[in-house]
């Protein structure tokens, strides 16, 4: 038997490793800042952020789908500067992405922030180190496992998403057809052995990724001080 077309699922791995990169440095200050403020603004924007774990998939990619559209201000500008459209693309399928795997990246960094305390940024301060400083050689190589779970948490929801890249992205061959796509496709042309095969693909490597992460943690153990 002849595998299907390998396009859709280099067109996902694509699509959740520059969404996981990006994620990581936009969770990263958010997280810190949830993680140690003591504003009343904390619980809406935890709120604000855990959204897409709730919200059905199709709900989130409609407004997606308004709110990168040519017709509103955002997709306007966008269609302006590059004179193409976010929407049925794949830079619209990344900030689709980011929007729905954000929970993802932020909510594991937290409780990594959290648990790495202020003691030890307290500590570096008096060694004269400044704020980011301490961050970058005390906080973040102490917070490293919530930046591994964050990583392969985002990168495998992401590279799974179906109903959101489908709204905003529809199904273009080579520019939005993501593997979940595909096999969505496969099966409803009845096509099953095309869709076992890409199906199989992504469950032996997610469960991979996972087996890797599991791994890492069982064999260096989260160190706070």
């Amino acid at each position: 038997m002849d595998l299907p077309d390998l396009g859709p699922l280099w067109l996902s791995l694509r699509l959740a490793g520059i969404a996981m990169a990006i994620l990581l440095v936009l969770a990263t200050p958010l997280a810190w800042w949830l993680a140690h403020t003591r504003s009343r603004l904390k619980a809406p924007v935890e709120a604000a952020t855990a959204l897409p774990l709730v919200m059905p998939p199709t709900v989130l990619g409609f407004y997606l789908l308004v709110f990168l559209s040519p017709d509103s201000p955002l997709g306007a500008a966008w269609v302006e500067v590059t004179g193409s459209a976010l929407t049925f693309s794949f830079t619209g399928l990344v900030v689709a992405s980011i929007v729905y795997s954000l929970p993802f990246a932020v909510q594991p960094l937290q409780g990594a922030f959290e648990a790495v305390g202020r003691g030890p940024l307290e500590a570096a301060a008096s060694l004269r180190a400044g704020p980011l400083d301490a961050f970058a050689t005390v906080a973040a190589p102490m917070a490293a496992r919530g930046y591994l779970t964050a990583a392969v948490l985002s990168f495998a929801h992401t590279l799974g998403e179906f109903g959101v890249v489908l709204m905003v992205g529809g199904n273009i061959p080579g520019e939005t057809r993501v593997i979940s796509i595909a096999i969505y496709e496969h099966v409803e042309t009845l096509a099953y052995a095309e869709a076992h095969w890409l199906s199989i693909i992504l469950l032996v490597f997610s469960f991979l990724i996972l087996l890797a992460v599991y791994a890492v943690n069982r064999r260096f153990p989260v160190q706070v001080g």
